[in-house]
């Protein structure tokens, strides 16, 4: 479609600059687009929305009729597949991708396909390094908004709504409850397929894979040749090596490179103590410090989480 577009375009190669790189043509090709769209005179939304404290305004009284869906809550379309239905027959052909396993959207320069466009949109960034998404919190960018939400969420956020029911722990997102679940519970759902060992998680399963039966693709570092199995790792590793220090302290300015490490360090300016010992009920606020008062208090390398769900460490 775009190639035929562009075809009819020959009057404007004049006035606007064809960019030639054969490694970001998509993205120069939408900017152009978005260029000559500046030209053109707007079309009057002439068909507005009747509902209550609605009030938009589109085209077409088919985008009209498509929106109104939205508070009628009426679905035409639906799947013959699973017999989940849509309000409009994109939706559906979108969805339809699922079942039949589809992906018409495919990267030019890595040959990755994708079931809708916007995947691929977001793909590209992989190899444009464009970052749009900036947290105004640690200036840390991303390529997804999701990405940029979950950082937001996860590091810079006080809220934990997600709480274990076996010992009140409470956590950010969902994932982390769930790796943790297991420590209560004992389950290995992972199983290795070429020995008996079991794992709580498929992070740990692929680690092992990797370690005992040489099976999948070792991440390396370019710096010293260190091996590493999963690809955040290996990000926090190289940030270590070219001094990159991304999270900054709210309370002192100090820098560093994770979100944990920071996490540890605002405690220091908190009165808020997570880690007791079980023998003296004394309290500490890194389990570092526990650990090392275990070793005069008994000797026993054991201690006790202490679950205060109505106090948090606060963290801007």
């Amino acid at each position: 479609m775009l190639s035929k577009f562009f075809s009819s375009l020959s009057c404007f190669s004049n006035r606007y600059r064809i960019f030639a790189c054969p490694l970001f043509s998509r993205i120069c090709r939408a900017r152009e687009i978005r260029e000559i769209k500046g030209t053109r005179k707007k079309r009057v939304l002439q068909y507005k929305c009747t509902a209550t404290e609605c009030g938009k305004s589109f085209r077409t009284n088919q985008a009209l009729t498509e929106h109104s869906r939205s508070h009628s809550g009426e679905k035409p379309f639906e799947c013959c597949d699973c017999g989940k239905r849509f309000t409009t027959a994109g939706h559906l052909v979108r969805h339809s991708r699922i079942h039949s396993g589809e992906k018409p959207y495919k990267c030019h320069v890595c040959d990755k396909a994708f079931s809708q466009s916007t995947d691929l949109n977001t793909h590209m960034r992989v190899h444009t390094g464009d970052k749009p998404y900036k947290c105004s919190l640690c200036n840390i960018s991303f390529s997804k908004s999701s990405s940029l939400q979950t950082h937001k969420r996860q590091v810079h956020s006080n809220i934990r709504p997600y709480d274990c029911r076996y010992c009140g722990k409470l956590f950010k997102t969902h994932s982390h409850l769930k790796r943790h679940v297991p420590i209560h519970t004992g389950a290995k759902p992972y199983s290795c397929r070429h020995c008996s060992d079991r794992f709580t998680s498929c992070y740990a399963l692929k680690r092992h894979l990797l370690k005992s039966h040489n099976e999948g693709t070792w991440l390396i570092c370019h710096i010293c040749q260190k091996k590493f199995s999963h690809k955040f790792n290996l990000k926090t590793h190289v940030r270590r090596h070219e001094g990159v220090k991304p999270y900054v302290c709210s309370e002192c300015s100090k820098c560093f490179c994770t979100a944990d490490e920071l996490k540890s360090h605002l405690l220091s300016h908190s009165d808020f103590r997570q880690f007791y010992c079980s023998l003296c009920d004394k309290c500490f606020k890194c389990k570092a410090s526990v650990k090392r008062h275990f070793k005069g208090c008994s000797g026993v390398a054991t201690f006790s989480l202490l679950v205060k769900s109505e106090t948090e460490i606060k963290i801007r």
